[in-house]
């Protein structure tokens, strides 16, 4: 395999058409040797195979509601590339919790026995977190080393080159980080962080889930169905 080929980005088609440029840039550059020279001495989540699984589990295209995190979970087995999900054999963290809380009291849902959020990205839901890599066990260690300005070209490009998207912003580091995305052209839904620590404070009653299909309803779309497949096998 050449050198050329070893540094081509694995994203979906559509979202190399919109940025694949990104990646000749220096700060991608910077943030490559970054994690070359961390992966050397450091655990760093999620696998090298799963940093970009937002991109691919929803295309460019099929886009239709946002949520943003912060960085992945750094705990062993957590993190596979989507914001606030976790792998079916992990237990939901508590901030994920309070998200099934959330929908069960807001769309009647009852609360999943897993946290894999794959099925909402299948459905045009984009799970990104601003910073996509992290140490294992150190929370925003990977902050400020160029993952937020990629993330950032991606929130310019759909909100640049799409109509009537739901943006779900949970936290002020949310509402920061899509403060540029015009709300004439879509929705913007803000409430607190669901954590345990800020949840009390208005995400519990914020009703999103139930703004986004209506919105979404409204544009002539199908709904999104929150709820998630069991993996417990039937008895």
């Amino acid at each position: 395999m050449t050198q050329t080929a070893q540094k081509t980005p694995q994203l979906e088609p559509s979202w190399l058409a919109v940025m694949g440029d990104a990646f000749e840039q220096p700060y991608m550059q910077k943030l490559r040797a970054f994690l070359l020279e961390e992966k050397r001495g450091q655990t760093v989540y999620p696998p090298g195979a799963d940093i970009f699984n937002a991109f691919w589990a929803t295309p460019f295209d099929d886009v239709r509601v946002v949520i943003l995190g912060q960085d992945p979970y750094h705990g062993a087995g957590q993190a596979h590339g989507l914001c606030f999900s976790v792998r079916p054999d992990v237990r939901p963290p508590p901030s994920l919790v309070n998200i099934f809380q959330e929908i069960r009291t807001d769309v009647g849902v009852p609360l999943p026995d897993n946290g894999n959020l794959l099925p909402w990205a299948k459905q045009g839901v984009l799970l990104l977190n601003s910073v996509l890599t992290v140490r294992a066990g150190q929370p925003q260690s990977h902050a400020g080393q160029g993952w937020e300005q990629f993330t950032d070209r991606a929130i310019s490009e759909l909100n640049r080159r799409r109509e009537g998207l739901v943006f779900a912003l949970w936290g002020s580091p949310a509402q920061k980080k899509a403060q540029s995305v015009d709300r004439s052209r879509h929705l913007v839904l803000t409430a607190p962080h669901p954590s345990p620590l800020a949840a009390h404070r208005g995400f519990f009653g914020c009703k999103h889930f139930s703004q986004i299909n209506a919105h979404l309803v409204s544009r002539g779309q199908a709904p999104i169905n929150w709820a998630l497949p069991s993996i417990v096998p039937p008895r």
